[in-house]
């Protein structure tokens, strides 16, 4: 290292500048490559105040274009944060240098956020220095907004105003002060003689001429409806007032201050809101009532009282347009808070307001959009590369159903059309993983071993052979089982897996079994669907593609489980023609021969037994759930154990497998949600995470749901986790669209839940108002009105029952619907002052109304 480059590189500014003194245009750029060069190796070192400064003259004094300087000072490890331009100035004066404004403009855009705003000095003394034009990006100006907000003692240098009068920068960044984000953040610094110098000094210029004021106004404007952060919006407020827009200034900008007020964040609407009503003549009165109605349903109670209160004032200056703003008004009706509410109503019956009701359920309807069917399942998988792709993207997580389904057909028809070099491909990705056999017991009904089993019959692997005694096992053990038909069979003992369990390791096992054969065709049961199920039509052309070839047992009963339920004779028909084992099953299927609707009772199951000694789960246990038993009609065999569910007590393991459920019957929602129910019900009750996911899906099936689905549902308004409350509301506005809902049953298990103390009712609170701003008002006003009555017939109503009251009443009120509500009237003949008899008192008048 020479001399020149370690000065520069210790700060010693003098022997920088002697060395540079005479030096020729080679010499100069031997030293600048070498300059380079040691920056770039030293990176732990960091260059402050004195060294920077050195290195800035170095640089300028060496390197041959501003690029180059640029790209060295604009290194991470460079703080040019109180460093002075004069002497790289003079370092550039001396080489005759006419690129310096270059080198603050690439280092403007080359600076990132934090220290543009520390090395804004130094870069805005090279463009004086130039006298060249600023750069207009959001960082310098963030710079800019810094450096006139920076404290400084006190009479050090001149007042703000005089400041911003003499700075060159000021007509060329000035309006781009509206446009950046974030910038009123540094403005609202203030300069050490309060956060208003430098909004009082733009005024101030504004009133002598040397701004514009429309400039001003336009761009505040223009910032607030863009918006910002609160601290960064504040600056921009402070200058408005001071601004103080007369009326002729607001009547320009009207539709601004609508929009404002409408939309604007809480400062910003109270702002306009105020500016509006000051300037006296009102706006255009159908915008004016459209911005109220929007205002008038904002939650910030002091906006809405006075927006009450203007509309209130107008009505009586307009008597002519008292009935339409009475019909306004008559919206903060829906208000949570009680006061507004009684105030707005009796002001918009004073004004004339008369709402018009509807008296039966069947004359109302949800605003929702028409149902969209279930979406079609992906293609299945055209190549090696993909469904390697897939398995890679799956091993270590969990298989969703649809991905399994893709991966398992995938399986079969590539594994044995192009066995080697789907093992070649997938080998690697096997070993990476570590996927291997597992020799225990539980390891056969485990989905994901399994599917690992299957994985180490494609490589090869020596593994599976373990894997493929015990399909030969599951299948002769489960060949009595086969679930079809469901009448007339020999009976079988009952299972004592779960049947979903029981029917996918089968399936599994008798794949790892079709893997020896040669150019399979795939497997019969792939879903249409992504809710699972097969078109009846695909499922016939499947067979019929067949031909004479021998279908596989357990994959044609998971085919026929798919279909949806119904009689289709012509179909039928045409399967009978083929003249085949697999077509007259299917033609039995769509003559009705199909599954079989089993009875549901609802029953209430406590905590399972305590164990011996210390017992720390038993405690954290709820201490009743209410589930659904299964019965399958008489003369049903229930082979697989689909139509018939015992509840187990709370605490007992379950195979946490609930998402694939719906898969396995997608057109007997009932079913599906009873064997779903435990889940669903641990995350209202036990907090667990993610067990209502699956309710969307399921209201996208099809067939009945009956309690259970109406349990689910229930639990599901009332989980955790957001996430599961969220799940359950899709489910409700999906089952709603579809006239599918069965709202009073819901709301009556929501009810006695909540009564009985199993769910916290303050939780379904959030959910059922999105949905009422979804469009399902009448949906949600008929599950309250059922779920109601247990909750003010308890002793004490749990916390949440006033709020269900007051959607109620906003929900009878926008409906026009007269349901009665038991136990009402008995709560508003209590009198006094609560919330629970105010917000009852309010339903009650709005049924009477």
């Amino acid at each position: 290292m020479t001399g020149f480059v370690e000065a520069a590189v210790r700060g010693r500014m003098s022997e920088v500048r002697s060395a540079l003194a005479g030096l020729d245009e080679p010499a100069r750029r031997a030293l600048g490559d070498e300059l380079v060069a040691v920056v770039r190796r030293r990176r732990d070192d960091w260059w402050w105040r004195g060294e920077a400064a050195t290195l800035a003259v170095a640089a300028v004094g060496t390197l041959s274009t501003p690029t180059k300087v640029a790209a060295l000072l604009g290194r991470r490890s460079v703080w040019l944060a109180g460093v002075d331009a004069a002497p790289v100035v003079d370092a550039a004066r001396e080489r005759g240098v006419t690129w310096l404004a270059d080198v603050a403009h690439k280092l403007a855009d080359r600076l990132p956020r934090d220290r543009m705003v520390a090395g804004w000095p130094f870069v805005a003394g090279l463009l004086l220095a130039e006298k060249a034009p600023p750069p207009t990006g959001d960082d310098f100006v963030r710079g800019w907004a810094a450096a006139q907000g920076s404290p400084a003692p006190r009479g050090t240098r001149p007042p703000t105003v005089d400041r911003l009068r003499a700075d060159p920068f000021l007509d060329a960044l000035l309006p781009r002060l509206f446009e950046v984000d974030g910038v009123g953040t540094e403005l609202a610094r203030g300069d050490g003689t309060g956060a208003e110098a430098l909004p009082r000094a733009l005024v101030a210029l504004a009133a002598e001429g040397r701004l514009d004021r429309a400039v001003l106004l336009n761009g505040v404007l223009g910032r607030l409806l863009r918006g910002d952060r609160p601290g960064a919006l504040r600056p921009f407020l402070v200058l408005h007032d001071l601004l103080a827009p007369t009326p002729d200034e607001v009547a320009l900008r009207s539709n601004a201050y609508l929009r404002l007020l409408a939309d604007g964040p809480g400062p910003v609407a109270r702002t306009a809101q105020r500016t509006l009503r000051e300037a006296g003549d009102a706006p255009e009165p159908e915008a004016l009532w459209e911005a109220a109605r929007t205002v008038l349903a904002r939650p910030e109670k002091a906006l809405v009282r006075a927006q009450v209160s203007w509309l209130d004032r107008l009505a009586r200056q307009h008597p002519d347009q008292a009935p339409e703003i009475g019909a306004v008004l008559a919206v903060a009706a829906d208000h949570p808070d009680a006061g507004l509410r009684e105030r707005a109503l009796t002001l918009a019956q004073r004004h004339g307001h008369r709402p018009v009701a509807v008296t039966t359920v069947a004359e109302a309807r949800d605003d929702l959009p028409p149902p969209l069917p279930a979406a079609a399942a992906p293609p299945p998988i055209a190549g090696v590369e993909e469904l390697v792709e897939e398995i890679a993207a799956s091993l270590g997580r969990r298989w969703p159903a649809l991905t399994a389904e893709r991966v398992m057909d995938g399986l079969v028809r590539l594994g044995t059309a192009d066995r080697e070099r789907l093992a070649a491909a997938l080998l690697p990705v096997v070993r990476r993983e570590r996927v291997g056999a597992y020799d225990h017991p539980w390891s056969v009904f485990n989905r994901s071993v399994q599917m690992h089993g299957l994985l180490l019959a494609v490589c090869g692997e020596a593994e599976a052979a373990t894997r493929r005694d015990q399909w030969s096992t599951l299948l002769a053990e489960s060949r009595p089982r086969a679930p079809l038909p469901f009448r007339g069979g020999p009976p079988v003992p009952a299972t004592r897996r779960p049947a979903p369990d029981q029917l996918a390791c089968t399936r599994l096992a008798e794949i790892g079994q079709r893997l020896d054969g040669r150019d399979d065709p795939g497997l019969l049961s792939a879903p249409t669907s992504v809710t699972g199920a097969i078109e009846p039509v695909a499922l016939y052309e499947r067979l019929a593609a067949l031909g004479d070839r021998p279908v596989w047992r357990w994959d044609l009963a998971q085919a026929l489980l798919r279909l949806p339920a119904g009689v289709d004779e012509p179909l039928a028909g045409r399967a009978a023609a083929l003249r085949t084992p697999a077509g007259d099953e299917l033609a039995r299927w769509l003559r009705g021969d199909a599954v079989p609707a089993p009875a549901q009772q609802v029953v209430t199951v406590g905590r399972r037994a305590r164990s011996a000694g210390y017992d720390w789960g038993y405690d954290q246990l709820p201490e009743g759930r209410r589930l659904v038993a299964l019965t399958p009609p008489d003369g049903v065999e229930d082979r697989l154990g689909l139509l018939t569910l015992k509840p187990t007590p709370i605490g007992r393991w379950t195979d946490g497998w609930g998402d694939v459920w719906p898969a396995v019957l997608p057109g007997h929602r009932g079913v599906v949600a009873a064997h779903l129910l435990p889940e669903v019900a641990g995350a209202a009750q036990e907090d667990t995470l993610g067990h209502s996911a699956v309710l969307p899906v399921l209201a996208e099936c099809t067939g009945a749901g009956g309690p259970a689905l109406d349990l689910a549902l229930a639990y599901g308004l009332c989980a955790r986790h957001e996430a599961d409350r969220v799940a359950a509301l899709d489910a409700v506005l999906i089952l709603a669209a579809a006239d599918d809902l069965d709202a009073p049953a819901t709301g009556g298990h929501l009810g006695a839940l909540a009564a009985g103390g199993q769910v916290t009712l303050t939780r379904a609170v959030t959910p059922l108002r999105d949905a009422v701003a979804a469009g399902a008002r009448l949906s949600v006003w008929r599950l309250l009105a059922a779920a109601l009555p247990p909750l003010l017939a308890a002793p004490t109503p749990p916390r949440g029952t006033p709020d269900l009251l007051a959607l109620a009443a906003e929900t009878a009120t926008a409906t026009g619907v007269r349901i009665e509500v038991p136990g009402l009237a008995d709560v508003v003949a209590r009198g006094g002052g609560s919330r629970l008899v105010a917000e009852a008192r309010r339903l009650a008048g709005a049924l009477a109304a």
